[in-house]
């Protein structure tokens, strides 16, 4: 007990330092963190839970923090999440980190399908409707930042056991379960107002989603397939996108969508899982990533095959020309390139691919709205 306490103490003692000098360099932080996940881990056996809660937001502080060159010290202007995050004022960025605000590939994941459903709703020779795609836009960036506050209200145990996460506002204490609540409730009030903007059945559609939205987080106690169930959840624009346009949905067309949009993310996702497997072992979870192992690729070259079909089916239906088919191509490539050079054995590689899938998409969306201008020509 003696040795676990003072460990703790001269690693409090030392972030308290880090934190107001801001110069302990990446390499010091790297062990004081080994130093902290030790006490998480003993801290019910020495008592000390007060001090653990300091060293975590000590320790996410600091990890948040970048050294720069004097000379590159002020603030420059841009617009990434990670920068309108750090320019909010401080009692403001532990709710824009809760909802990912500083990390908006989750939300081009889930906003994409919405466009290219969208798209291919668009009238011969039309561009898609700018209005429309904008609400969605906005509906996305309030959905995934309430699916991203229940995660974490859901995994707050778990979270903290991990390295990747263990600095997620929920679990380092910087905001309590009852705060997330209200922030959840605020989230999901203006995203029901972006919903009533639509339909009477887009209103419906939408909401029957909640239900997937609430139950994903659980999914990685119970199954190995979590991914595809947020396929299903991620994937509902695909179908709420075109009936939004047309009133209703097409099924002969909407459903081979909504089918390509989950098994292009049991890709990404099974991608992004890798990042995180011996953690997940150690916690209990399961995933994809878990138990496809060694035979990844192989699965995952099927899932690209169905996604491609049912893309290739949908356009057929929607009467597509050849731009579409075009772009099709274009992301077979991508899809090919993507999984033969992923080493799913180091995070930083899995991420980086993982990212790639905002490209993916935009290039298919692009190439929707291309098919859909040469409809007219063809007519005319």
């Amino acid at each position: 007990m003696i040795p676990n306490r003072l460990s703790s103490r001269l690693t409090l003692t030392a972030l308290r330092w880090t934190a107001v000098s801001r110069t302990c360099p990446p390499s010091c932080l790297s062990t004081l963190s080994n130093c902290f996940l030790q006490n998480q881990t003993a801290k019910s056996k020495d008592g000390f839970h007060s001090e653990s809660a300091v060293l975590r937001r000590i320790l996410c502080s600091q990890s948040r923090f970048k050294l720069r060159p004097r000379e590159t010290q002020r603030r420059s202007f841009s617009l990434s999440g990670a920068n309108v995050v750090n320019s909010a004022p401080a009692h403001v960025q532990p709710y824009l980190r809760l909802m990912r605000l500083d990390k908006p590939i989750g939300t081009w994941l889930l906003y994409l399908p919405c466009t290219w459903s969208i798209a291919l709703a668009a009238e011969p020779g039309c561009l898609p409707d700018v209005g429309m795609l904008a609400l969605f836009g906005t509906g996305a960036l309030l959905m995934r930042g309430a699916g991203c506050t229940i995660n974490d209200m859901w995994d707050k145990d778990f979270d903290k056991q991990v390295a990747r996460t263990a600095c997620r506002p929920i679990a380092s204490g910087e905001i309590s379960r009852m705060q997330a609540l209200v922030f959840l409730g605020g989230q999901l009030s203006l995203a029901l107002c972006v919903l009533l903007c639509l339909n009477y059945y887009s209103i419906a559609l939408g909401a029957s989603s909640l239900s997937l939205v609430i139950t994903y987080p659980l999914m990685k106690r119970i199954t190995y397939w979590p991914q595809l169930v947020l396929g299903f959840t991620f994937n509902w624009g695909a179908l709420l996108g075109w009936a939004a346009v047309k009133g209703s949905c097409d099924w002969s067309v909407c459903l081979p969508l909504y089918f390509s949009g989950v098994m292009w993310t049991l890709v990404y996702d099974t991608i992004y899982a890798h990042q995180d497997k011996e953690d997940d072992v150690k916690v209990g979870v399961k995933s994809t990533a878990l138990m496809f192992q060694e035979r990844t690729k192989l699965w995952l070259s099927g899932f690209t095959a169905a996604m491609l079909s049912g893309l290739v089916v949908a356009g057929v239906n929607a009467e597509q020309t050849l731009p579409y088919y075009a772009a099709l191509s274009a992301v077979a490539v991508h899809l090919a390139r993507q999984i033969y050079t992923v080493d799913i054995n180091k995070a930083e590689d899995c991420w980086k691919q993982f990212s790639s899938n905002r490209n993916l998409g935009l290039m298919l969306f692009l190439g929707i709205v291309a098919g859909n201008l040469l409809k007219e020509s063809k007519e005319i």
